[in-house]
């Protein structure tokens, strides 16, 4: 990765807006929840700034549009002067999928906080059709939307963390089993990398360091991992659609207000 892209400023209030992957999916917080690349970033920038406040306003299984639509203005509000917004990922499985579309609701998102005087940080989306068997075409819709979500941060200003053309994005040893989201050691690379863009002292880029190759695996255990894999993940996510239902039906944010780091006084 290149070297810190923002220098080194002082910051009070972050909000982060996104769906399950800001909300921290499939990294465990020890307590029944879950804690995120967004909540270990947070954490880095209160070494560095005593005092910060923090709010995550993200939901699981939330699209770009709904993540506008429920999220900015409680953002706003706010009023941060460092943010997050990352979304689009549940936007690539439907079928009225549109890149531009999908990334003109992110690039408002990043417009509308950086015009409030937030330091905005997004990142684009590496390509998961490989881990999860999908056709090419999501492949394409990826590279698609991508193209779009770093037009969008240019003209914005946002500082943007070209995930997709991150090498270990495609290592397999970063990710859940669910294959869509990253296990802890994923969160963390990507909260490094983030404290590293806006210059926080100590940021390294360790993250970048390649993993050893990993050993290779006989051929029945790979496919007895797909088939745990399909009857675990996909049929669920396949039955919810056919019902017209999501995994963020009925949830709201885990952290709906700016509150201290290491405040369990959560509003829930």
């Amino acid at each position: 990765m290149l070297g810190p892209m923002a220098p080194a400023r002082t910051f009070t209030r972050y909000v982060a807006l996104g769906d399950s992957s800001t909300e921290g999916i499939d990294d465990p917080d020890g307590t029944g929840g879950y804690r995120g690349w967004a909540d270990r970033f947070a954490e880095r920038v209160a070494a560095a700034n005593p005092g910060l406040l923090y709010a995550n306003l993200a939901v699981r299984a939330r699209t770009a549009g709904e993540i506008e639509a429920t999220q900015l203005s409680p953002a706003l509000a706010m009023r941060p002067d460092l943010a997050t917004v990352v979304g689009g990922m549940n936007d690539l499985l439907r079928t009225n999928f549109d890149p531009v579309r999908v990334a003109g609701h992110v690039g408002t998102m990043l417009r509308a906080l950086a015009d409030g005087g937030a330091t905005v940080l997004t990142f684009t989306l590496p390509d998961v059709s490989r881990r999860m068997r999908l056709p090419r075409r999501f492949a394409a819709r990826a590279h698609a939307l991508n193209v779009e979500l770093r037009r969008c941060a240019a003209a914005s200003g946002a500082l943007l963390l070209d995930l997709a053309n991150y090498e270990l994005a495609a290592d397999p040893r970063l990710w859940s089993v669910d294959r869509l989201h990253g296990n802890a050691e994923g969160h963390a690379r990507i909260a490094d990398e983030f404290a590293h863009l806006i210059g926080l002292p100590g940021a390294v880029v360790e993250p970048t360091t390649r993993l050893p190759p990993p050993p290779p695996r006989p051929r029945r255990d790979v496919v007895a991992e797909d088939v745990a894999w399909i009857v675990k993940f996909v049929m669920p996510w396949a039955l919810r659609r056919l019902r017209g239902r999501t995994l963020g039906d009925g949830r709201s944010a885990k952290r709906p207000i700016l509150t201290p780091i290491g405040d369990d006084a959560r509003a829930r």
